[in-house]
């Protein structure tokens, strides 16, 4: 009995001891938490481009480039005539950049309230192509007159449909054309489509003998199949194509970043190697 209660606070001092180890130890454990520093990685944004269909194979091409320099910014295109890309964005469409190749549908998006503000990244001119079989027998701008000659043109709606009639009422004001000339070319007239690559779609099929198209729709793919005749210059439109970040886009500061790369050296370079014309060149 007296060993056993000699025992006893020996047995009460070890245990004392232990539950002592086993409370510093749990500081320890827990500031080793709290102090390693995370391994994730920060979310990748997605940006939503609404774009012109005219820019399909620029913006392509500046996708990738981007995603090189940005790899955290994933961009997702809809590409569209800038009228129905308006009315998307005016409808509610999550957008956070729009692209339009021409100033009032940029405009109409302003005056919904859905952009605050734009500005100019690229210009663009129109050609006319005939199909390589050339089934009208088009040789020149002339011949477009010339009855029974099937022309297929953007709608008056959309941007490169408006910029084509323009170009008419400039022929028909011209003296080596004259009023005559841009009734015939009218009246031949057999489809006006919805966006610009639709027009390059119907020319290429043989179902039109002549479209007007931009420019930088003549893609290497395309001129396999078209051959184009050159407008004047004096008689040509030059597109001015403007740019916005959406009033509602969720990652405007992205947005931004995206147009600061259209407007830089190396987003010129891509624009004009898909002949379309610098914005600050004469």
């Amino acid at each position: 009995m007296k060993f056993a209660g000699r025992l006893f606070p020996l047995v009460l001092i070890i245990l004392l001891l232990l539950l002592a180890a086993c409370g510093e130890s749990s500081p320890t454990a827990t500031s080793s938490t709290t102090t390693t520093p995370s391994t994730s990685s920060s979310s990748a944004v997605s940006l939503n481009v609404f774009a012109a269909s005219s820019l399909t194979e620029s913006f392509n091409a500046i996708k990738t480039a981007y995603h090189t320099s940005h790899p955290d910014v994933s961009i997702t295109y809809n590409f569209n005539g800038s009228q129905a890309l308006e009315q998307q964005i005016a409808n509610g469409a999550e957008a956070d950049v729009f692209a339009s190749a021409d100033q009032i549908n940029m405009q109409k998006a302003i005056d919904a309230g859905v952009v605050t503000q734009s500005q100019n990244f690229a210009r663009n001119k129109l050609v006319v192509i005939i199909p390589n079989s050339n089934p009208g027998h088009i040789t020149s701008l002339k011949d477009l007159a010339k009855a029974g000659t099937k022309i297929v043109l953007g709608a008056p709606a959309v941007p490169v449909g408006k910029y084509s009639l323009q170009v008419l009422d400039k022929l028909g004001k011209s003296s080596a054309y004259g009023v005559a000339y841009e009734k015939s070319v009218r009246a031949n007239i057999v489809s006006q489509e919805e966006n610009v690559k639709a027009v390059v779609q119907k020319v290429q099929l043989g179902e039109a003998d002549a479209g007007i198209v931009y420019l930088t729709d003549v893609t290497s793919a395309a001129s396999t199949k078209v051959e184009t005749l050159t407008i004047p210059d004096q008689d040509n439109v030059i597109a001015q194509y403007p740019v916005a970040v959406t009033k509602n886009s969720a990652h405007a500061q992205t947005a931004h970043a995206f147009i600061t790369y259209l407007l830089s050296a190396d987003g010129q370079a891509i624009l004009t190697k898909y002949h379309f014309i610098a914005i600050n060149s004469i």
